[in-house]
């Protein structure tokens, strides 16, 4: 049976603060935290659970900063929230009914291409570029979707949210950071609710790292405003090749 010591909850809440701060830049805080919930003696599915809770402080804390700095109109994504909550929510019935084992082996290399895009596309600006799709194309198609694959399986959610908001929509890399955690606040909970009913959600200790998170996304969040591009495609560059590599490793090791 799961017990939380002082010890452990200090732990978890500094590992929250760090996946919080580089979740808001880049995404990929689900590798620090996910590993350290099932560390702790959580079961994998609590473990997930949980996660979804502690995300949900990142997300929101650095979608509220990222509105308040007037990065995003949440009037002008209503249509992409709500599509990307119903992906999330069918994605999470849906992963407890098909199976996963295609989608895990080609992840590492989706993900490893973000980076790629990341690293060498010269559409990676602070400028918006003209949108490739209208508003509504792109939330019944890749809010849908991308909310549909982060409640389905999850790792990389925010580079894919990134990603398509400037292939797509045209949004200048900070931009289209801002919108794509506002996006993942979304799926998050809408996961969580699901997660919850299920009772796989440990209240206490997810909001104790959900307080840690929401200290990890302020800060990360204000680099993001300041340092733009300079700061976010280095580290989605990273954090790709580090989901790719932890992938890999899980599958064959």
């Amino acid at each position: 049976m799961f017990e939380l010591t002082v010890e452990m909850a200090a732990v978890l809440f500094s590992v929250a603060i760090l996946a919080g701060f580089i979740d808001s830049i880049a995404g990929g805080g689900g590798l620090l935290t996910i590993p350290a919930l099932l560390w702790a003696g959580l079961p994998p599915a609590a473990a997930l659970g949980t996660n979804k809770l502690q995300s949900c402080g990142g997300s929101f804390f650095a979608s509220w900063y990222f509105i308040r700095k007037g990065m995003v109109d949440v009037r002008k994504i209503k249509l992409s929230l709500a599509c990307a909550f119903v992906g999330a929510s069918l994605g999470t019935i849906g992963v407890q009914m098909i199976d996963a084992s295609v989608l895990e082996t080609l992840l590492p290399f989706l993900i490893l291409a973000i980076g790629g895009y990341f690293l060498f596309s010269k559409k990676i600006s602070e400028n918006d570029r003209n949108q490739v799709i209208t508003p509504t194309v792109f939330a019944f198609t890749a809010a849908l979707g991308i909310g549909f694959y982060d409640g389905f399986f999850g790792p990389g959610t925010g580079s894919f949210l990134a990603l398509a908001f400037v292939s797509l929509a045209g949004f200048g890399l900070a931009k289209a950071t801002a919108h794509a955690k506002l996006l993942n606040f979304s799926t998050n909970v809408a996961s969580l609710i699901f997660f919850a009913i299920g009772g796989q959600v440990v209240l206490v200790l997810g909001l104790i790292m959900l307080v840690g998170q929401a200290i990890g996304a302020t800060l990360g969040s204000r680099l993001v405003v300041t340092k733009g591009v300079a700061i976010i495609k280095p580290l989605v560059v990273f954090m790709s090749l580090l989901m790719s590599i932890k992938l890999l490793f899980s599958q064959y090791f």
